[in-house]
This record gives structure tokens, sequence and C-alpha cells, in this order.
């Protein structure tokens, strides 16, 4: 075989206000805000239109077209607010708004008509206005602070207030200043948020899911994994909760469908919204990563599982609403554990110590930099020995609320009742006032609860707690009497009593009156009052360790873009972000090349395993064995290409970002990242850091031939 090669793929952010300079280099890894398009490479590269009509302040431009969905990226499709994301971006809303009766996961969803486009829970869109850098303003009180919870709590304090004065000076718009560099640089965004989002058309789940947990962070890939959703506003053009009236929204911009897709060594680039990366950190962070926040969140998401699995096969019902939990839980468990084989494989936690070590004599050598960080190391070392010796506990206190939604319907309750206690006139007003919103944090609260799991999961953690040395003891898990040889069952018994038990034994015995809230008291209720306390010790002190931390990191950075001459790209986090490269294969083992494009013939060979996660419609094996493929098929393969493969820079938060081609033009829909690329939270290489989308051929012959929806291609000028 021939093996192809592509230019190195380069990257850059999204920013034109000179708040970061950059060499005039390509650079060869990151998620760039982009200060200097045209020193970026992307003509070079391959782009064929200009740097502009991707970003031009004050003029339309691509990244009009971007949207943030929850927290995955999404972009417009047509001048009627379509947009297009990813199946699993919208899950958590298609489980919400379907029942045993008509399950639209299992069954997908297609509105014929703007009147049958459902609701889309807990989806809103947010689409990026203008920002500006404001790193002076944040930082300029630090200076004189040396305690560091104050100097935390002084940049916290700041970003807020700028937030505040940008909203306050323009309440069409969500603000937020968003950390750059830790402790370094900051930038004010500022964000237009659609409320009313709904569902257009989804796929049935053997197409958008097809392969399952199987094949997931696993190339080759052969998953439709897409969805269409509409934004919708008020008549009068703004932002409005969902409401008949509502009307869909008009995009400044939207994206152009390429049907024509792409071949191998193309170039291709990316805008989207990547969660968090943590590139720029020394090896004792990456040693607490890979020594105890992964294994431990892994297993405990593997546990939690297996109790939900155990659970769903009550009934339906029990399943379906289980189902998005389990599916998060399973996906960042199996991301977590390819991020431990990942760091060891490449070994980074002894690379960053070389790295580091070399940093640090070169402050010695060098008289300046010796005067102003030569401690920095010492400090460095000194803050990770004290995590690293908490971490046990950390753990627990840190996944005890997030796992248990028993706990953390008694931390509402409390914190409620508490609010209602600090006055003794106006309680019922006050109750009045804000019990909608408790409700509604209720109703997410419970939404995926199973009296069942939660006894399960209660009685693992806390034996985990009772096998902690007396250095890391919780107090409240060793002290309070939800406790004894048989802590599951006691904590059953405590269940029991309570009206926690249930949704509705708490609207109606606890939430019918300010009265009846202030009077309640059960086990569970006391036991988090007690537990909240030592909760909010630790995290008081992981305060002052941030504050601390922020000062290290922002000289750590500053002292090695001196060393090594260059700057650096600054970690995502959540803020718009371009990457670009090509379509590439790669060799992920010894002696094995893995072709960056798969096809419709992967979907019939993985079915014949007969495995549930391999099974499709049978509209997809009757139109393979008619090789009805339309103007969908790639002549090279003839057949319909599925998934394609890149090496472009993504994390979390890409998810259903738009992959575009030199012109501009949507190929595909970005949604995963092959399973050694797991480790790019840490480190990005081109040999190994591979991305994976679905290619918009699929996607349009799905709705096409096997759906039937060929008015959403009619909408997209397709």
């Amino acid at each position: 075989m021939k093996f192809k090669t592509a230019k190195r793929l380069a990257v850059i952010a999204l920013f034109t206000l000179g708040i970061f300079n950059f060499s005039g280099h390509v650079p060869d890894e990151g998620m760039f805000p982009l200060s200097d398009i045209h020193r970026a490479g992307l003509k070079k590269a391959g782009l064929k239109i200009s740097e502009k009509d991707i970003y031009d302040p004050g003029n339309v431009s691509l990244v009009d077209a971007l949207v943030r969905v929850g927290g995955c990226s999404g972009s417009f499709v047509s001048p009627e607010g379509l947009i297009i994301t990813n199946h699993h971006c919208a899950f958590g809303a298609v489980q919400a708004a379907s029942t045993s009766a008509n399950n639209y996961l299992e069954n997908g969803f297609v509105a014929e008509s703007r009147e049958q486009e459902i609701e889309a829970k807990g989806l809103t869109i947010r689409i990026t206005d203008s920002y500006e850098d404001v790193s002076e303003e944040v930082l300029s009180e630090t200076s004189n602070i040396s305690d560091p919870t104050e100097r935390i709590e002084s940049i916290q304090k700041k970003r807020e207030e700028i937030a505040q004065r940008a909203e306050a000076e323009d309440p069409t718009i969500k603000a937020e200043v968003s950390e750059m560099f830790i402790g370094k640089s900051y930038v004010l965004f500022k964000y237009k948020t659609i409320e009313d989002v709904r569902l257009v058309y989804i796929p049935r789940q053997d197409i958008g899911e097809f392969g399952g947990e199987t094949d997931n962070w696993i190339w080759p890939r052969h998953t439709g994994d897409f969805s269409f959703l509409r934004a919708y506003i008020a008549p009068d053009g703004s932002s409005a909760k969902y409401a008949e009236e509502n009307i869909p929204y008009t995009p400044k911009k939207h994206l152009k469908i390429n049907p024509k897709g792409v071949e191998e060594d193309d170039f291709v680039f990316i805008l989207g919204y990547p969660g968090r990366t943590f590139r720029h950190r020394p090896a004792e962070y990456i040693e607490y990563q890979e020594q105890y926040l992964l294994p431990y969140v892994s297993e405990l998401n593997d546990f939690q599982n297996q109790q939900m699995y155990e659970a769903s096969k009550k009934d339906k019902e029990t399943a379906l609403k289980l189902i998005n939990r389990i599916k998060g839980n399973a996906n960042v468990m199996k991301n977590y554990r390819g991020k431990i084989n990942g760091l060891k494989n490449i070994d980074l936690v002894n690379q960053k110590k070389k790295e580091d070590a070399e940093l640090e004599d070169y402050i010695q050598r060098n008289k300046d930099l010796k005067d102003k960080y030569s401690h920095l190391f010492a400090d460095i070392r000194t803050h990770y020995a004290q995590v690293l010796d908490d971490a046990p506990k950390e753990m627990i206190l840190n996944n005890l609320y997030r796992s248990s939604n028993v706990l953390r319907a008694a931390r509402l309750l409390n914190s409620f009742r508490e609010a209602l206690a600090e006055t003794d006139t106006k309680q019922k007003e006050l109750f009045q006032v804000n019990i909608h919103r408790v409700k509604e944090q209720l109703e997410d609260i419970y939404n995926d609860y199973d009296k069942d799991v939660e006894i399960s999961i209660w009685s693992y953690m806390y034996g985990q707690a009772q096998e902690l040395n007396e250095k890391n003891k919780i107090q409240t898990l060793s002290q309070f009497p939800i406790h004894g040889e048989n802590t599951k069952e006691e904590f059953s018994k405590a269940l029991n009593t309570s009206s926690l038990r249930s949704k509705s034994t708490v609207q109606e015995n606890v939430l019918k009156s300010a009265e009846t809230l202030l009077a309640y008291e059960d086990e569970l209720m006391e036991f988090e009052k007690e537990f909240n306390k030592e909760y909010t010790a630790f995290q008081n002190e992981q305060k002052r360790r941030e504050g601390i931390l922020n000062k290290l990191m922002a000289d750590y950075v500053a002292v090695k873009e001196v060393f090594q001459g260059k700057d650096f790209v600054p970690d995502a986090n959540s803020t718009l972000r371009l990457t670009f490269g090509n379509i590439k294969g790669y060799n992920p083992v010894d002696a094995t090349y893995m072709d960056p494009i798969s096809t419709l013939r992967g979907v019939i060979e993985k079915g014949r395993s007969k495995k549930p996660e391999y099974r499709y419609p049978a509209t997809i094996y009757n139109a393979w064995e008619k090789k009805d493929f339309g103007p969908y098929k790639n002549k090279e393969r003839g057949d319909v290409p599925v998934n394609i493969l890149y090496n472009m820079d993504t994390t979390g938060g890409n998810s259903g970002s738009p992959i575009m081609n030199a012109h501009g033009e949507l190929i595909g829909v970005n949604f995963d990242r092959a399973y050694e690329a797991t480790i790019n939270d840490f480190a990005w290489d081109e040999s190994y850091s591979r991305s994976i989308g679905v290619d918009i051929r699929y996607v349009l012959w799905i709705a096409d031939k096997i759906d039937n929806v060929q008015f959403i291609l009619k909408e997209m000028g397709v």
C-alpha cells in the first residue's frame, strides 16, 4: 500500500485583538485563540478562502454560524435557525421527550412541520458575540496581595464585576470572563443566548449510536452521530423560553453543505468550543491525574453503571430514565482509562520531570530569572505534596454529591430552609418566590434517580471512606449513625423512612409550605447538614491552594516561554477556537495502517457479528444490497463514506463542531477521538492524535435514502 503524507497539523485560535502574540511559524499543536490569523499558515496549509471569511470583526463571517449547544458545539445550516450537532449532544433532550410508549431514543424522531417540532428540554444555544482582553483590569489589584485565598477571591470578584458591568451595559447578552492562562491572562466574552431549542430530526439509536460503547473512542467507526435542532426566539427578536408563539431564529450566517465530501490528504478545519486542556502543568499535576483522579473516577463510574444496568432490568421506564446517566458514565470511564494508557505509553510524568528539571536548571543559571523565580519549583513541589497527600479523601468528598441524588436533594432543601430561617418575616413570600425554581432543580435531581441504585452507590462509597487512613478520615462518614456492619441495610432503612426517598414525597410532605419545610427533620437531612460543613471546610482549603497555584502557574508559564523562546497556546477553556489539518490515517500499533475514511461496508460487516451494539435498520441492508447510494457514493471506494479521521487537535466540547473544507463548506461533524488521542487533554502529538467525525455524505444518505426526510436536504439547499 502506498502511504500518503499530509501537511503537519497547524492550529490557530480565534481572536484578532492582539491579546496574544504568536511567532510566525506554523504551530504544531493546540486550539488557539487567533491574534494574527495571517501568520498562522492557513493559506500555506491549503485554505482557499480568505482568513477574513473565517473571522472578520464588524462583518459577517463563518464564526457567525457557530453555536454552543449545551456542553457541545454546533452550527447553523439554514437561514431558518436549523442546527446540526451530534446525536449524543441531543441525547439528554431526546431522553427527556421520550416515554416507553413514544421512545424517540430508540425509534428516532422526525418533525415534518414546524408544529411537530418538540422542546429540547435542558438545551440552550449560545452564540459568541464579541470579546476583549481584560487581563490588566483583573490582575490590577493582586500585586500587593500575599494571602493566596484573598488573591483568588480578588480575581474571581473582579471577573464577576466585569461580567456584570457588561451585562448591565447590554441586557441582551450574557457575559463571562474566561481565564486563558492560569493567573496570567483573562478575556471578557459576550454571548447571545437562545433558550427555546427544539428537536427537528433525530436518527434512530441503532444509527446514531451504532457500535455503542464497544466502538466508543475507537477507530474505525461507523456511527451516524448527528442530530438536527432548531433555534427559536420571541416575535420581538428577544431570547425567550419555549412558547408556541416563538419564531425560528435567523442567523447572521449559515454554513453551506458540500455533498461531495472529502478525500485523504484534503485540508480541513474546525471551529468549535473545546472544553478544558491541561498542557501547561508540571509533572506533579500529571502524577496526580495518573495516580488518583483518573483511576478513581473511572472505577466509580464502572461500579455505578453495573448497578444501573441491573436496575434497568426492572422495567422500560427505569431503563429509559437511567440510560443517559449510564451513557455519560461509560463515556467518561473509557476516556479516563484511555488517558491512563496514554500517560503510561508515552511516560508523560517522566517527560515532564525532565522538562521541569531542565527549566529549573535554566533558572538557576540565569541571574535575572534566579532573582525572581529561584523558589518556583520548590513551591510547586510543596503545593503538590499537599495535593497528593489529601487525594484519597478528596476523591470521596468531591464525588459523593455528584454520585448521590438524595444527598443533592437534601443539600437543596437544607439550603432553602436556611435561607427561609434567616428571616423572621416574609417567609411565606420568600417561599412562594423561590418554590418554582426549587422544584425545577428537584426535577433535574430526580430525573435519573433510582432507589436501589442510590443505596448501592452510597454503601460502596461509605465502604471506601472507612478504608481511609486516620489522616484522611472523613469524620462525618465515620461518626454519623448511618453505618454499621451492614451499611446497605442501614442506609436502606434511613431512606425508607425519609421523604427524600422519592420526588413526590418531597413535594407532598416537605414542600407544601414554608412551615412544613422549616419543620421537616430526618436522619438524611441531618447527615447532609453535617457533611456539608466538612465538605465546605475542605473546599475552602482547596480555594486557598488554588490561590497559591494561580500565582505559581502564571510564573511557570512565563519563565517557560523565556526558556523555550516562544509564546504558548492557551489551554482550551470552552471558548471559541480554530484547529486545522488534513484527512489522515495513522499507525496506532506496529505494522498497522488505519485508513482515514470508513464506509457503509463496515456497517454491514460489523452487523454480521450479531452483537446488539451492531444492530442496524433493515432498510440500510436493503439499500446496500441494491447499491442504492445515490449521489453520495465515493467513486474511488464505490461506497458511501460513513466516518472520517483527521489530525486536528480536539477535546471534549468539540463534539458537534463543523468540519469544513478549504472553501469553508461543511463536509462533516466532529464527534470523537481515537483511543490514543484521549490523552489530548494533557499532550498532543501528530503521530497518534486523531479525531473522528461523521462524513456529511452519510448524514445526507441516511436522511434521504433511509429516513425519507428530504425536507431537511431541501432546507439546507442540497
